[in-house]
This record gives structure tokens, sequence and C-alpha cells, in this order.
């Protein structure tokens, strides 16, 4: 007897097993569903909400939503597409984020989204946050006006590099990442370049020192490979191939 059930996404019957969630079953069938704080080496948690899909016509996270069998779910239709767009423009005019000046242009899973989603302008008010920067630690720089508050990082430190040296403060419309030390300050904790929560952040909220603007344009990582492509290679992924094109 097998655990394996069946599903469709788009038309296509994908199987599971019992305990998968939809985003576990579509990328075991190599089917891209779009997200941000979506990683497979950590617990879910919905955060980002971008990879929201219609499960028997109800709207629904893929990340924590159980796999059921026979469920019918949709990916790829004008309404998600809409609200996808929707929701990575609320990231752009929530943050400061200037993609030509970024170090991180061209490798952001953010601004990937955006070219994927074709979200390249907006009528609606920026915010222009100016929240701390952190540029006290010798080799890192911690910039929260890109922050898009995916929890990676927090992930990242504390289940993989064993050290929690961020977490999240605040709540409602005003939460912020912080750092755990007595001084609030990065060069007070354990952060290293070669930790996990350097390599998660999908945006240039976490940067190294002197790296900026290394490799130039056509050599990086979304230059050649659209996000559907690459988004379920992740860089600390020791299987990744386009970490390790990207590292040469």
């Amino acid at each position: 007897m097998t655990d394996k059930q069946q599903m469709t996404i788009d038309g296509q019957v994908v199987e599971f097993e019992l305990g998968q969630t939809v985003m576990d079953a579509a990328m075991s069938a190599n089917i891209y569903i779009p997200h941000l704080c979506h990683n497979p080496n950590f617990k879910p948690q919905g955060s980002c909400r971008l990879c929201t899909v219609k499960v028997n016509g109800r709207t629904a996270a893929s990340c924590v939503t159980p796999c059921e069998a026979n469920s019918i779910v949709e990916n790829h239709t004008e309404e998600l597409k809409a609200k996808r767009k929707g929701i990575i423009e609320l990231l752009f005019l929530e943050g400061n984020h200037f993609c030509p000046s970024c170090e991180r242009s061209g490798d952001c899973q953010l601004q990937a989204q955006a070219y994927e989603y074709e979200m390249t302008s907006t009528d609606l008010p920026y915010q222009y946050p100016s929240r701390q920067l952190d540029a006290s630690h010798p080799e890192v720089i911690l910039d929260r006006d890109r922050c898009i508050l995916c929890e990676l990082c927090v992930r990242a430190s504390r289940d993989i590099d064993g050290k929690n040296v961020f977490a999240i403060a605040g709540r409602g419309s005003q939460p912020l990442l912080v750092v755990n030390s007595n001084s609030g300050l990065l060069k007070d904790t354990k952060l290293s370049t070669d930790d996990c929560a350097m390599k998660v952040c999908p945006v240039g909220a976490l940067l190294i020192k002197g790296k900026g603007f290394n490799r130039s344009i056509g050599e990086r990582l979304y230059d050649n490979y659209p996000i559907s492509e690459v988004g379920h290679h992740h860089p600390y992924d020791a299987s990744n191939q386009y970490s390790k094109k990207e590292d040469k």
C-alpha cells in the first residue's frame, strides 16, 4: 500500500505524499509557484502570500496548505496573476527599492518577480520609509529599507546557523527586522558572512561589504534565467546548479 495520492495543478496530474503541502507537491513535480518567503529547508509560514493559488475554488497560500486527494489547484490564471502583481507592487511601495543602483540588481528575487509579472511602474504613492541602516559590522550591512519581512534570515539564523541573530519586532503596519544583541547592532553578534542567514535574503537587505557590483550586466543570475525557471533552486542548497554558476 502506498501513501501517494493525486491531485491536479492546472490540469496536470500531480502525485503527493500525505503531509505534503501544495507547494511541496508542485516543487516535486517541477511546477513553479511564485514565492519570496518560502524555502524547503525551513518550516513554511505564508508571510508573503505570493504563492497564493486556488484550491477547489478557494484562495489559499500553497506553502502552508496541505494536499488533499483529488483537489483541483489553479496556479496560472489571470485573476491570480493580478493578485500577485498587486502584492509585488505593494512590496515596492512599502520599501526603498532603487533597482538600477542596488547591489543586488539582477540577483534580486523581488526584482525578478516584478519582471515576471510585468510590474515595471505604479500610479500609487511610494511610502519612502527611513528605517535604521546598520553598518556597524566589519563585513556586513543591514539595510532595513530594502527588507520585505520574509523572515528567511530569521529562520536561517535560528534553524541552520544556531545563532538567533535576527528577529521581527512590532505589530500591524510597523514591523521591523531587529538584531538580537544588547546594543541592537550587528557588530555585537556572531554573524558571519559564511552564515546561511547571509545567503537567503531575496532582496538587498543583507549585503557583504566590498562585494557590490562585482559582476557586469549579463553575468547576474536573472540576466540568464527567468525566476520561473530558477525559482526552485536556492543559493544555500549544495545541489543548486544556478548558485554554482553564479559563484564562478
